[in-house]
């Protein structure tokens, strides 16, 4: 019998518990992984506490990234073995010791990339690769600010980000996380805690501001955020761990610039095979070729998600963090 984390009620970290779960056969077009290591997101507790729904309702099994061996395949499924080392960002239901996940959503892991690393890596990774080269293409002349520098997001955007050749500006909440993010590519790192990085960002730019903000703290960044943006300039948010931000006049818009805004997910950058595989090729392309490093800097078992959960809404937690089944 597989073991999961089920959650039955919404709420905080202690509605997360584990559960023996039946696992039946993969049906057609899936495949059944034993799961080495699975990958903790904020996304993970945007479904916990409700703000966003679970497609399945309750109860649901949390988690959309992880990482393991193909133990068995359904009918139809053709790229992929028993045997094959494999991973995925967006199938609900990573919180499990063994799944059956849709063949559409997993990419073969190459070698010489461990599935410790790639359950650590695809969401936060792809997501880093959506944001720097898709939804902006940024280059030598760019310019950025990067929230949650220390994230696990964060640490590795700044990496590709300077290996693309950008100027990086990052911030962060305590001198051991801007330490951090300065030895993962950020030029600058703006302590929000005892700097307005408003006016700390005007100061590194000359008054110029940034090509782009890469937003995911939401309500207390906003509408500082669009403050830091050059005119005609990229506002980007992409999650809300301080909060969603509140509805507001599209006009700011308009008086702050001319600036554009989006809020992208990268599901949508993912919705099809070839951006499934082209995604997950140019990262694995920049890990191999070691202009991003993947450091996991936390492990916690599976039983004790809720732990987890709780040290990362704390911000106890820097980069990566894994739950081992």
């Amino acid at each position: 019998m597989a073991q999961a984390i089920v959650v039955r009620e919404l709420g905080g970290p202690e509605v997360l518990k584990m559960e023996g779960v039946t696992l039946a056969p993969p049906g057609p077009g899936e495949v059944q992984i034993r799961q080495v290591a699975i990958g903790l997101n904020f996304i993970d507790v945007y479904f916990r506490t409700g703000l966003y729904k679970s497609a399945k309702g309750l109860p649901f099994i949390p988690g959309k990234e992880g990482a393991g061996i193909v133990t068995a395949v359904g009918d139809g499924v053709s790229l992929f073995s028993v045997g094959d080392r494999v991973a995925y960002a967006s199938a609900d239901g990573a919180y499990a010791s063994e799944r059956n996940v849709e063949s559409s959503q997993l990419v073969k892991v190459p070698d010489g990339i461990s599935l410790e690393t790639a359950a650590a890596m695809m969401l936060k990774g792809m997501t880093a690769q959506y944001l720097l080269n898709q939804t902006f293409q940024v280059g030598p002349e760019t310019t950025l600010l990067f929230h949650a520098a220390a994230g696990g997001v964060g640490l590795i955007a700044g990496q590709w980000a300077k290996a693309l050749g950008a100027t990086v500006i990052g911030t962060a909440g305590s001198q051991e996380k801007i330490e951090l993010a300065l030895a993962h590519g950020y030029d600058h790192v703006i302590n929000y805690n005892t700097e307005n990085f408003v006016d700390r960002v005007k100061e590194l730019t000359a008054g110029r501001g940034v090509d782009v903000v890469y937003d995911s703290v939401g309500r207390d960044t906003f509408p500082g955020s669009l403050d830091c943006i050059r005119p005609r300039g990229l506002w980007v948010s992409f999650g809300n761990s301080s909060g969603p931000v509140d509805a507001f006049n599209i006009g700011i818009l308009a008086q702050k610039g001319s600036l554009f805004a989006t809020r992208p997910t990268l599901f949508g950058y993912i919705a099809t095979r070839p951006a499934l595989e082209a995604c997950a090729n140019s990262l694995f392309d920049v890990v191999q070729g070691n202009k991003v490093r993947i450091n996991i800097n936390q492990t916690y078992p599976l039983a004790e998600a809720g732990r987890a959960h709780t040290d990362l809404e704390s911000r106890r937690t820097s980069g990566t963090t894994l739950l081992i089944p």
